[in-house]
């Protein structure tokens, strides 16, 4: 155990809590790998509980930038261009103001928040609602604008852009495609916009996230083989309800502390 001493005391966080918040990233990369989006609603609630709340949206951003890169880069041509030009512009307006909301919000009022938005989220996709008929263009600003707000806020405007899309697109692949690559869009703007504001200053942010990595890796890998053994919808159910259940605890915690 002593010589081991050493290693512990070089880690970011102590090992059980490592341990703890690997398992949890490595389950949010598996819901990455499923749907292209939403590690932030799985991860985030987990790492609240071990790092300042204020750290996990630029943590995640560095993870998810290398989650998505890939994906992007291979399904790119088959993106809708009209959509992307719609919605691009108006995501980083909104990541901005989220971004600035972000770095002078107060801690107790951003647990609070990422708990309600948990619940919520997690409540609208056991719903199983879906918007009737075909949503015009103009309804890009509100989502572009409100997903890009959430974006930096949380790390997720993923579900916002799908609830638009799915409105908007017939082709399922289409849709997905158009979805990847706004997600690795918005997650490289968020990635810029924490550069810029001197938030990896901090090694001990890059120093997690690069800890955080192979768990990553695992996730997204595991993700894509369990899409051939299970139903996606059946998995996407259990997986919310255990971010309903995160989300919950975490309103417990503000409300008792």
């Amino acid at each position: 155990m002593e010589l081991l001493a050493p290693l512990a005391g070089s880690l970011p966080l102590p090992p059980l809590q490592l341990l703890a918040v690997g398992l949890g990233v490595a389950l949010a990369y598996t819901v990455f790998g499923l749907a292209g989006f939403g590690t932030a609603l799985v991860a985030g609630p987990v790492l609240a509980h071990c790092v300042p709340v204020a750290t996990i949206v630029p943590l995640l951003a560095l993870l998810d930038c290398a989650a998505a890169g890939v994906n992007v880069a291979r399904d790119r041509r088959a993106a809708d261009l009209s959509e992307l030009r719609r919605l691009v512009p108006l995501m980083a307006i909104g990541s901005l103001v989220g971004a600035a909301i972000l770095l002078r919000g107060q801690p107790q009022a951003l647990l609070l928040a990422l708990g309600l938005f948990a619940v919520g989220y997690a409540l609208y996709a056991l719903s199983g609602f879906k918007p009737a008929g075909r949503l015009t263009p103009r309804a890009a600003v509100p989502f572009g604008l409100i997903g890009g707000v959430f974006s930096a806020l949380f790390g997720s405007g993923g579900f916002l852009y799908a609830i638009y899309l799915n409105g908007r697109l017939d082709s399922a692949e289409r849709m997905r495609v158009t979805q990847s690559t706004l997600i690795g869009l918005s997650t490289l703007t968020r990635v810029v916009l924490f550069v810029l504001a001197g938030v990896y200053a901090h090694s001990e942010t890059l120093l997690l996230a690069l800890a955080l990595v192979p768990a990553m890796l695992l996730g997204t890998a595991l993700g894509r083989r369990i899409t051939l053994s299970l139903p996606r919808a059946q998995f996407l159910r259990i997986v919310n309800g255990v971010v309903l259940c995160s989300g919950l605890a975490l309103l417990w915690r503000y409300a008792t502390g």
